[in-house]
Order: C-alpha cells, then structure tokens, then sequence
C-alpha cells in the first residue's frame, strides 16, 4: 500500500456496536466512528439486513438505470430537507460532492469561489482548492485560480470578499477537520443573507455534520435557514461508500443530461444501507440521545482538569486541551481501548456511533480523565 497513511499502529479485524477488536483480539471502544461516518455502530442488524437483502437481489446498475433504493433514498433525502424542489445527485464521498458542487457552481456563469481558511472539504484538486490548510494545499499547487479564504465565523471577512462575480461559497456548518469549530450563532443567517443579495450559491458542506450527528438531520437547521446546496458523505451511507449533492430552490442550477456522472454512486446496496440508517436514527430518536449526550460531555469533560473548552453538537465534539500534547493523549487512550483522533495538537475529537450509550459515554469521560492525569502536559 502507499505510504499516504503512514504505518497504521493498530489493524481492526471485527466490530460490533462500538466495540471493535484488533488482530491481537484487544478490544477498544470506538469513539471515532470512522470519521464520523459508522452512525449505527459496526455490523449494525439494520444494516447487515438491508444490505445482504439488497446484494441478493441486484448489487450494480451503473448511471445508465434507475434502482428502487436509489428513488426511496432520494425521496427521503428531499423529505428530510423539507424542500419538495430538492434534487439529488449520488456520488461516493464527501470530495465527490464538493467536487459536483463546485463543477455546478460554474452553471451560474460565474467562476470565483470564496471558501473559509482550515475548511476541510477533500483531497481530490478541486475539493483541495477550496480546502483552507496550507498543510493539505502546498505540496499540490498550482491548484484552481479564484478560490479565496477568509477567517471562518467572520461575516465582515466575507462581505469583503463576495461580489457579483462570487458563484459560490462554502463552508461547513461546524469545521470537523480543523478541530471541531463552531462559528457565532448567526453567522451562517448572515451568511444566507449575503449570498442572496449577491445571488451567489450558499453551499453547506454537511459531510461531517449530517445525517444526524449533531441533534438535526444536516447541521445547519438550527438558524431557520435554507442553503442553495447541501453536501453529504460520511454517515450517509451508514458506514458503506456514499455521497450526495442536494440542490434546493427552483433557482439553483441542475446538471443537464451528460454534464456529469460516476459509476457507482448511489448504487443500490450503498443506498439500501443508507435507507435503513436514517430509519433507525428515525424510528429510535437517536438525534435526541446525541443531543442529551452533548450535555452529559460537556458538563463532564469540562469540569476535568487541562480541558479548556469542550464544543461541538450532538456527538460531534471537540475537547481543548491547556497544551499540544493532544496527538500524546490520543496515544494513552488507545492503549486504554478508547479511539479517539487529534485534528490538531490540543485537540481531541470524538464522534462515536449515534447508538452509543450512556455506560459507553460514563466510561470514556473516566478513562479520559484517568488519561489527562497520567499524559506528560508539558
């Protein structure tokens, strides 16, 4: 394999719920959730149901057939946005969607971009453009012309830089990658506000916010608004490989036929996982649990000595250590069979399962803190 990942330290060969166990059969609670995208857990019943259903019956039928899944997936997803003028278009992966969502940006007959600075929207050249880490961007330049970056949360920044000549801009409604950033509540009203007097496309990249992980369905619901596009991956598919770009408003730009594609997004066994997953989540009020669970992890991780701050929504949280010794403790905590991520050095990041339970989250803040006293704060 290439070295892009580095050496993995650990090697999963089974899971069940939150509990995944290694090749040694050491078992570790995932808080990670595979970036946020294993809503339901691992080998989750729903799931392994809708998908071994689905394979049994037809697995692939490329861009050229419709499939039953993929029209019920789409039907929900325009349900859930409460626009019955949503249109939907199936990709892979949350890079995928940016990248149809930057390709359609380009229907308005305009071509500048403004996109906020330590965004995260892909790797892919197009989806790396608008990604605001220098980190991530340099060793890959020249990438697209008449991408701008402004601070994320700084709505005076951004009616700097859009004009007229502005076909889009992005941003996440909370930055996952950069640490679990959450902008001043109306920035993102002030944000629709400004886009519509220039008749630019609000673009939310809901990829690491969506499908419920933040106590609503895409992350953004919580300021009344209603963007031009929405993008989705990561829980979509309910830990299988899926992507969505959704347009709302009989004025957003549509793709014409043969003006874009892919072969396997939107396949009938990634959509029939992507049913079952937003049913459960449905069904079982999960999103209320996520957002009962978000009050439990700030009250608790707050009070432990070294957390600066703890914030986020739902089980997207980010925890603020009082130095860079975030990766460290990210280290002490996997031997102590939790897996969590440091987005940055005083950062620690969770998003376990939606299904995760209050034994589960009770035992992480107790290894957490038992962790915080034992790692080396400099």
């Amino acid at each position: 394999m290439q070295g892009n990942y580095g050496v993995p330290t650990i090697t999963l060969k089974s899971g069940k719920g939150l509990v995944v166990t290694d090749t040694t059969g050491k078992k570790y609670l995932d808080f990670l959730g595979g970036i946020a995208t294993n809503v339901l857990g691992h080998a989750h019943p729903v799931i392994v149901r809708a998908v071994s259903k689905q394979i049994a019956t037809l697995g692939h039928v490329s861009n050229f057939y419709s499939h039953p899944s993929g029209i019920a997936l789409a039907a929900k997803l325009q349900e859930l946005t409460g626009d019955n003028t949503s249109r939907i278009f199936f990709c892979n992966s949350g890079a995928e969607a940016n990248e149809a969502a930057l390709k359609l940006s380009r229907k308005t007959g305009r071509s500048k971009v403004v996109a906020t600075t330590d965004s995260f929207h892909g790797r892919t050249m197009g989806a790396l453009s608008l990604t605001g880490q220098p980190s991530k961007r340099n060793p890959f330049k020249p990438l697209l012309k008449n991408v701008k970056h402004v601070t994320f949360g700084d709505i005076t920044a951004m009616r700097k830089a859009v004009n007229k000549k502005t076909a889009m801009v992005i941003v996440e409604p909370i930055m996952g990658e950069a640490g679990v950033i959450v902008p001043p509540f109306g920035y993102l009203k002030q944000l629709r506000d400004l886009c519509s007097e220039h008749g630019v496309l609000l673009v939310f990249d809901c990829v690491q916010t969506g499908i419920g992980r933040t106590g609503v369905w895409f992350g953004y619901e919580e300021e009344k608004i209603r963007p031009d596009v929405i993008t989705l991956a990561k829980g979509l598919g309910g830990g299988l490989p899926l992507g969505a770009m959704i347009t709302l408003g009989s004025n957003c730009p549509q793709f014409a036929p043969g003006e874009h594609g892919t072969t396997f997004g939107g396949n009938p066994v990634a959509a029939s996982a992507g049913l079952a997953a937003i049913e459960f989540i449905t069904k079982n009020r999960l999103m209320v649990s996520a957002k009962s669970f978000e009050k439990r992890l700030k009250i608790k991780l707050g009070a432990i000595r070294g957390v600066t701050e703890v914030r986020g929504r739902g089980l997207l949280i980010g925890i603020g250590l009082d130095g860079n010794y975030a990766k460290s403790l990210a280290g002490k905590l996997s031997e102590r069979g939790i897996l969590v991520n440091a987005p940055s050095e005083d950062t620690i990041r969770i998003a376990p399962a939606l299904i995760v339970t209050k034994v589960q989250i009770d035992k992480f803040i107790t290894v957490f803190k038992e962790c915080m006293e034992e790692v080396d704060r400099g």
